[in-house]
């Protein structure tokens, strides 16, 4: 078997088909596995050059990640691929008591090696930029510094408030940190010695700089990278240019199907002009109630929504069902009073897609929310997914075929809340990028 270009661990599932889409959309074949598989599963999927484990530890304390990512990373290691990347979100939203991204950075060098591990977080392919090792990154056609844009700024969970990612990340771990900026990057200057070194991306040409500094340099001394999808998409032209991987293939439009359900657990402005444009268009929508699906009672919602949902696809309709639309309706504040109940909604919202795709014989869906898809997804029975159709214009939230479970070959899209244009459920039930 040809070693592999890389394998990552997601942390959560909407990031981990983002890694997917920007590999195998540029010709490098890549599963993702939803648990790590057995024996069986992974000789299924021997060709392929890149290999990924969704998680969840953007959710998660560091007491969780302690025991369940260095689990998942002495797996990886496993594989032997040429680069480990642990993937972290593009916003960065990370807090020392959930995702701290510092200690994941510090069970991987405990892995992988204590040697100085890159750091790319920008990828102007999703509208995400750092320079000075400050990050900014789109909303609405205009780009804001994370720590004043108008979602992250006011995450319900890990707010953004500091842009410079370095001080950020200096809360969350004691390791020490360089930043190798544009224009040393593009000077050729000798990065600093440091346990993680910050690169620079905000375009193309520093992007390429960024990949060629991590495969061509710093891979001899270290296997093992973080940050965003970024990491793929400077890898990509320096694979393309030692000839390891051929030009992009062309996927073909996956076509219309006519009905879609989708579970939506987001509270994000973006997601929320979704389902307004979705409902204008021919979907029905069904209010959940996020404290009743994640409360004692739980059993009796989730049953109620699936016979409300069952009833509009019965009628020949799509279906939305969300538990908020926009920041106005957040719960989260009650949420938060009871320990464990995000994790129990994402579950009660996979429960209730999985009884829709199997009772009403549906081909396609849709779940929206990062953290929502980490626990929603586990609910599904679904073992791994591959690349059904990229969506260039929205990169980050592909169709995918699911493989395993009761739901085999279902196609499903796993949707960030701040991912994709306004008609994004419409087009997914058309079927076209």
């Amino acid at each position: 078997m040809v070693r592999p270009l890389i394998s990552y661990y997601g942390d959560d599932f909407t990031g981990s088909t983002d890694v997917m889409e920007a590999l195998a959309s540029s010709g490098v074949e890549t599963v993702l596995f939803l648990k790590v598989p057995d024996a069986g599963l992974l000789s299924r999927f021997a060709g392929a050059r890149a290999f990924g484990l969704a998680g969840t530890s953007r959710s998660e304390t560091p007491a969780w990640m302690d025991v369940h990512l260095r689990e998942a990373f002495g797996w990886l290691k496993t594989l032997d691929a040429e680069l480990c990347h642990y993937k972290v979100c593009s916003t960065f939203d990370s807090a020392p008591h959930v995702g701290n991204i510092g200690r994941a950075i510090e069970i991987g060098r405990q892995i992988f090696g204590d040697a100085t591990v890159p750091l790319v977080v920008g990828a102007p392919q999703i509208r995400r930029y750092t320079a000075f090792g400050e990050l900014f990154a789109a909303y609405q056609g205009r780009n804001y510094r994370i720590d004043r844009h108008p979602v992250m700024s006011r995450h319900p969970v890990t707010p953004m408030d500091e842009a410079d990612l370095l001080l950020h990340l200096a809360r969350q771990t004691g390791l020490s940190s360089a930043l190798l900026d544009f224009v040393g990057l593009l000077g050729g200057e000798t990065p600093q010695e440091a346990d993680i070194l910050l690169v620079d991306v905000l375009d193309a040409a520093t992007q390429a700089a960024a990949g060629a500094l991590i495969w061509n340099g710093l891979r001899r001394k270290s296997r093992f990278v973080c940050g965003s999808s970024g990491v793929e998409y400077a890898l990509i032209p320096a694979w393309r240019s030692e000839g390891l991987i051929g030009e992009r293939p062309v996927f073909a439009d996956a076509g219309p199907v006519d009905r879609i359900a989708v579970v939506s657990g987001s509270v994000s402005p973006t997601t929320e002009r979704q389902i307004r444009h979705a409902l204008a268009n021919g979907f029905e929508g069904i209010m959940l109630d996020p404290l009743a699906l994640s409360g004692d009672a739980a059993d009796g919602a989730v049953a109620d929504a699936v016979d409300a949902g069952l009833g509009a696809l019965a009628n020949g309709r799509s279906v939305v069902l969300y538990t908020a639309l926009g920041p106005a309706a957040d719960r989260g504040g009650a949420l938060d009073a009871s320990s464990g109940a995000r994790h129990r909604l994402g579950r009660a919202l996979g429960r209730i897609q999985s009884a829709l795709v199997s009772r009403a014989g549906l081909a396609r869906a849709v779940v929206a929310g990062g953290d929502t898809s980490s626990h929603a997804l586990g609910e599904m029975g679904i073992s791994a997914l591959t690349l059904k159709m990229p969506l260039p214009q929205t990169p980050g939230s592909p169709l995918c075929i699911a493989h395993g479970g009761p739901v085999d070959g279902l196609e499903i899209a796993l949707k960030g809340g701040q991912i994709g244009g306004e008609d994004y459920f419409s087009m997914i039930r058309a079927g076209r990028a």
